[in-house]
């Protein structure tokens, strides 16, 4: 197995990075450099038109939806040298998890009335999963839709709702059997946020932001045309949506951008006259993550390679999310301890000052969502079991 790019794929990173000098703007990158998320709602709207107009849209999408058709490879060079520029993200509740869904298990008036807004950043999604007391627990969810002719009647309550307060449209898992087992009387809709009967209440967190939110629906009319599949089946699209969430949930090309931003901290402080990054305790903990963060690469070109073989997955994807996501903590946790003080200092408009106490609080959620890593191993231990039976 060769673990190295081959001459084409990088001729394929030297493309990228030439449209990222071209096209990304610097007072976009500088504001998502600084974690200035004040024009988060522009922002990623702009750049999604922009990889749109140049045929990049839809990186894992495949040429018929109007993807690029890329190789797993492409894709992951394209996402690390995007986190590397600076670039916004791509909105992954649409692209990466709604969109599969739809391509999968829609009709073909879902792909010709929502793929093309998706793919062209005019409608923004967000995700209706976790309720109170229904996280990892998904199968207990509360929220009901009542058949009422050609509608659905939606009654509940969503948690965590990741950037709700844009979005235009929202998919939702609901309880449309309530006599059925947990797992069976589940079914997947997809809802206006502007239909009457929506509220969206602002969930407040540590470091001040709101970035998620609560989400109440009384009495919201759904069409039953806004079903994905079958009545009742929405657990197996569920799942087909969560294996999409898990597989990118490692954000290599993140943690290597904020690792650069780390040495760069350390290198400019000083202590007893000498530049931190010479501390031989700070520099040992650099070097550890770094160490780490290099297997962690490692082991995703292994499934990426595999998944280029069309080798059927095993528990690497939970291993890529239990480590990039720690990994990605321990480097705001790092980044902190470098700062001190002047961690707390952060405005949003220095660039000498980084955010990396409102990081260090923000990415505590890593390891929770997307089933949390407690789940991970859980998953990992009976797949090898499986194994070894």
């Amino acid at each position: 197995m060769d673990l190295d790019f081959n001459a084409e794929e990088n001729a394929f990173r030297d493309e990228v990075r030439a449209f990222l000098k071209a096209h990304l703007s610097s007072e976009i990158s500088t504001r998502i450099g600084r974690g200035d998320d004040s024009q988060i709602a522009q922002d990623i709207p702009r750049w999604q038109s922009i990889l749109h107009k140049h045929g990049w849209g839809a990186p894992a999408w495949p040429k018929a939806f109007g993807g690029t058709g890329w190789t797993t490879t492409q894709q992951y060079i394209f996402e690390t040298e995007c986190a590397l520029a600076d670039a916004p993200i791509q909105l992954p509740f649409g692209l990466k998890m709604v969109a599969p869904v739809m391509m999968r298990y829609g009709n073909a008036e879902q792909h010709a009335r929502f793929l093309p807004r998706i793919l062209s950043g005019e409608d923004w999604w967000c995700q209706g999963y976790s309720e109170p007391g229904s996280g990892s627990d998904l199968a207990s969810l509360k929220t009901r839709a009542v058949r009422d002719g050609d509608d659905y009647i939606v009654d509940g309550q969503k948690v965590w709702n990741t950037l709700g307060q844009f979005a235009d449209w929202i998919f939702c898992l609901v309880r449309t059997d309530s006599s059925a087992k947990s797992q069976q009387g589940i079914s997947f809709l997809l809802i206006d946020m502007k239909s009457p009967g929506i509220k969206v209440q602002p969930t407040r967190l540590l470091d001040g932001t709101h970035e998620v939110n609560e989400i109440w629906f009384d009495n919201v009319r759904v069409p039953v045309a806004n079903r994905i599949g079958e009545e009742n089946d929405g657990w197996t699209y569920a799942k087909f949506l969560l294996g999409h969430e898990r597989t990118n949930i490692a954000g290599i090309g993140g943690s290597k951008r904020e690792l650069q931003r780390l040495k760069q901290m350390a290198a400019a402080r000083q202590l007893d006259g000498k530049p931190l990054l010479e501390d031989s305790m700070i520099a040992s903990r650099i070097a550890q993550v770094e160490i780490d963060l290099t297997a962690l690469e490692i082991t995703n070109l292994r499934v990426i390679f595999d998944a280029e073989q069309k080798k059927a997955p095993g528990p690497q994807a939970s291993m890529l999310k239990i480590r990039g996501t720690e990994i990605r903590q321990r480097i705001a946790e790092l980044q902190v301890d470098v700062l001190g003080a002047d961690a707390l200092a952060f405005d949003g408009h220095r660039d000498d000052v980084p955010r990396a106490m409102a990081d260090y609080l923000n990415l505590r959620k890593l390891s929770i969502f997307g089933g949390s890593n407690e789940i991970q191993r859980n998953i990992i231990a009976q797949m090898i079991l499986r194994l070894r039976g």
